[in-house]
This record gives structure tokens, C-alpha cells and sequence, in this order.
């Protein structure tokens, strides 16, 4: 079994404790109309995200007897204010929600109850804890993207992004040399999510892959070489997208003279150039491979470069380093960083074929669009992944604000493909292998 994988029920109840912990400092500081912020489609009110996370833990956790008639909320109305599933998103803004002191002591609550449960052994519950502490974590990255677009201090706890290392020479593909692998991850996996079930043979031909992901520097070429104004670099959604948007940087850039300057949540810095660029949406990542004469990796091809060894593309590792957890020294995860790293950092997260920073600092768009693999049976959480199929791009690899607990090489995140507030970068693949 994976070092990763919870062993009994004490470490699972101190997951969920430090999952709260977590979600308390991103929020703790907020005060008066910041609860609420302007009604935005791209994010949630604060004061409605905080309360749903803890609906969402008793719902599954205390609420989930397996009959079709659930047990009663603690909390009045609660079905009412915090269903994702069935309180339309414009609407939140105008609930009668429970104040924060009532919201906190709910969240207080409910995560009592459930490690008292653990507490005596219950593994029946063991599922549906991490359900609930995943999500929770999921959540808690939503945080930081709704501080980023709702121009609020960054988190008291996030220092600077780790300078680059003093290696250079990374601009340059990886050749991979393709073959059979299985995408997607096992049941010796731990929990999983049905989208990710389940690993099944693939051939992939062979390709070539940036080390890196693109950085600022790279990117701005496309931009001063009018890359947004070029409507043979787009695809027809994507132009319908820039025009109706009204866009021609990717999101928080602004032009100082004849230097570039980046939000960074409340705070106006110098862009870095060598860190990867972030708050691009799917179709600006596409534009620029057009632009660039490159492509989008597809998420086999993605998964292949993150998780094989070269010789033998069957034997697949957890992580792009191997099968330890994550840490400081492999990669930019868990938030504890405001933004993301130059594209030369963390060499002792490189994948078995080379490359850097697949896990952390940056979602990677991939090329794919969002669909089941074969034999797709959805999950008691019918709602996480079946209603976006089709719709939505996949991205792979997390970011800096993500929880590495969450994360393995078969991990599916995906987002419409006119997402920018994510914080989502991309990698590129030359066309001919």
C-alpha cells in the first residue's frame, strides 16, 4: 500500500483537523463586505463557501444513512442554503444565511461529531471522511483563487514563491519514446474519484515535450508580436471568447512603460519572467501554441511524461519523483508560496524522463476535453464529475495552492476553457515528434 494512503482512523482525523485549520486561515481575516464580495459568476460569496463546506461534510459524513430519506440537518434550512447541487449560483448572495459566528460554531459542530465517530472505529464512515476532506481541501484552493479575483490580501501564511535554482538550459524538449500504458489510476490507489476509474491500456506514439512549463518571459513574445489580435491563431470559440472579453494580456498583466507589471492578489509587482505564467485560459494556451508553431499535450500523452520510466512505460509511479510523499524539496504545493516559481525550481521533482514541475506551481492544460473512461461508473457524489463531461478541458498536475494530499499522476482536474481565474498554465509539445 502506498505511503500515502491513510492507515487507521487517528491520521484520518487529523487530516480533516488540519483541512480546517486550512480553510479557517484563508478566511479568518475577512471582515464586512468582504463575506460577501461583488456577485461574480467565477466565485462564490465567502461567507456561502464556508458554510456549504460544512454542509457537504454533514451531508456525507452524519446525514448518509444509505436510506433514501436522510437524517435531519443540526442546522435549520440548511438543504436550502448550502446544496450546490440545487441553490442556483446567483442566488447566494441573497440567502439568509447564519451569521459567521453561528456559521463557525455549524462548521464546529459537524467536525466534532465526525471524529467522535472515528474516534470509536467506525470504518464504515472511513469513504466518506475523505470525500468530505477532499473536498474540503478543493475548496480551500477556491479560496485563494476568490482572494486573486477579488483583489483581497494574499493569505497571512504565504510567503514569497521559492527563487529559481542555479541551473539553466531547460528550454528544450524531452523526447518520449511512446508505447502501451495504463491511464488512469487502480484501486491499490487509495481513494479515488470515478472520473480517474479506471486505469485502462493506451498507445501512445512518440512525442516531444517542453522540460518546462511556459514561463512570462516566453509568453510575452506573443503578446508584443500582437498574438491577440491575430485571428488565424485562434479557434473560432476562442476568438468569440477574446472579442466578447475584451481581452489582449492574459488576466492581471498591465503594461508600466515598457515593463510589464503582475497582480498578485492586493499587490502590483515586476512580472517575473522566468516563472511559468498563470491566469491563461484553454484557448489563450491554444492561440499561443498556434502562434509558436507547437501543441497542447493531450492528457495521456501528459500522464505518460509524468508517471512512466523510460524502458518501460507499464511500471508507473505515484508522483513525477517517484512514491514519496510530497515535500518541500520536489515541488511548489500545499499554498504555502503567493504565486508561482520560476520554471528551473524543484529539481528533485523531475519525472523519470526529465521533466520539472509537473506536480505543483501551475494546472497544465492539456489538449482533451473532459470525458469518462471506458466502463465510467459514477460515484455516491454523483454531481463531482459526471454533469461536466463534454463541456469542460482537463488540466493535470496541480498547482501551488493545492493540498498535495490530493494529488497523484492520474489526478483530473478540469474547467471550461474560458477559465483564467484558476491558477492554470500550460507546457507545449513540438507537432512532429
Amino acid at each position: 500500500m502506498s505511503a500515502a494512503l491513510f492507515h487507521h482512523e487517528a491520521d484520518l482525523g487529523k487530516q480533516l483537523c488540519d483541512a480546517r485549520e486550512r480553510t479557517l486561515a484563508l478566511v479568518r481575516d475577512l471582515d464586512g463586505n468582504q463575506w460577501f464580495g461583488p456577485k461574480l459568476a467565477i466565485v462564490n460569496p465567502p461567507l456561502w463557501e464556508l458554510g456549504h463546506v460544512g454542509w457537504f461534510q454533514e451531508y456525507w459524513c452524519l446525514r448518509n444513512n444509505g436510506s433514501v430519506v436522510l437524517s435531519p440537518s443540526i442546522l435549520r434550512h440548511a438543504d436550502e442554503l448550502y446544496d450546490s447541487a440545487t441553490v442556483a449560483h446567483d442566488t447566494r448572495w441573497d440567502l439568509p444565511l447564519p451569521s459567521l459566528d453561528q456559521t463557525l460554531a455549524y462548521l464546529e459542530d459537524v467536525l466534532q461529531r465526525v471524529l467522535d465517530i472515528l474516534q470509536r472505529g467506525d470504518n464504515k464512515l472511513d469513504y466518506f471522511a475523505q470525500l468530505a476532506l477532499y473536498h474540503e481541501d478543493m475548496h480551500g484552493e477556491a479560496f485563494y483563487y476568490t482572494r486573486q479575483t477579488l483583489d483581497y490580501a494574499k493569505p497571512k501564511f504565504a510567503s514569497a514563491a521559492p527563487t529559481a535554482c542555479a541551473e539553466d538550459n531547460l528550454d528544450k524538449d524531452i523526447t518520449i519514446d511512446g508505447g502501451t500504458m495504463m491511464l488512469g489510476a487502480t484501486p491499490q490507489d487509495g481513494f479515488i474519484f470515478d472520473n480517474e476509474k479506471w486505469a485502462h491500456k493506451v498507445e501512445i506514439k512518440p512525442f516531444r515535450i517542453s522540460r518546462t512549463a511556459v514561463s512570462n518571459a516566453e509568453f510575452a513574445p506573443f503578446i508584443d508580436d500582437e498574438g491577440y489580435q491575430r485571428r488565424e491563431l485562434w479557434s473560432e470559440q476562442g476568438w468569440r471568447w477574446r472579442q466578447d472579453a475584451h481581452v489582449d494580456t492574459p488576466a492581471y498583466w498591465v503594461k508600466n512603460g515598457s515593463a510589464w507589471l503582475l497582480r498578485q492578489f492586493n499587490e502590483w509587482v515586476s512580472l517575473p519572467p522566468h516563472n511559468a505564467v498563470i491566469h491563461v485560459n484553454w484557448f489563450e494556451a491554444e492561440a499561443y501554441c498556434r502562434w509558436a508553431k507547437r501543441r497542447l499535450p493531450t492528457e495521456a500523452e501528459w500522464e505518460m511524461a509524468a508517471a512512466t520510466v523510460p524502458g518501460n512505460t507499464m511500471l508507473k509511479r505515484r508522483y513525477p519523483w517517484g512514491n514519496d510523499r510530497p515535500s518541500g524539496k520536489h515541488a511548489n504545493l500545499d499554498g504555502y508560496a503567493a504565486g508561482s516559481a520560476p520554471v528551473n525550481a524543484f529539481p528533485e521533482g523531475d519525472s523519470a524522463w526529465g521533466l520539472r514541475q509537473m506536480m505543483g506551481n501551475v494546472w497544465e492544460w492539456t489538449a482533451d476535453w473532459f470525458l469518462p473512461y471506458p466502463g465510467y461508473v459514477v460515484d455516491p457524489y454523483k454531481e463531482y464529475s459526471k454533469p461536466w463531461f463534454g463541456n469542460h478541458k482537463v488540466l493535470r498536475g496541480g498547482c501551488f495552492a493545492t493540498r498535495s494530499r490530493l494529488l497523484r499522476n492520474s489526478w483530473r482536474n478540469f474547467y471550461t476553457p474560458d477559465r483564467r481565474d484558476v491558477f492554470g498554465g500550460f507546457r507545449t509539445c513540438a507537432i512532429e515528434p
